[in-house]
């Protein structure tokens, strides 16, 4: 469930992006658009990387938190016999 929120965040982030980046671009003067255009996707794909190693070290941190409570409950179920 978690990774599923993070991917959907990662999504937003990218989504964002490249709405920020196409305002960039409408902004410019015409003539420089192929310039513009290709600095936008090049932010864009910048920005998704970005959102994608954050999700990855996302999912890793929740991986390590999910270990760590389920040693907790092991060591809670045997100090509890």
């Amino acid at each position: 469930m978690l990774f599923k929120k993070i991917a959907i965040a990662a999504a937003v982030v990218t989504t964002l992006a490249f709405v920020g980046c196409a305002k960039k671009t409408q902004e410019a003067a015409p003539a420089s658009a192929p310039a513009s255009a290709t600095a936008a996707a090049s932010e864009a794909t910048a920005a998704a990387s970005e959102a994608t190693a954050a999700a990855s070290q996302a999912t890793s941190s929740a991986s390590e938190a999910t270990t760590a409570a389920s040693q907790a409950t092991t060591a809670a179920s045997d100090a509890a016999h």
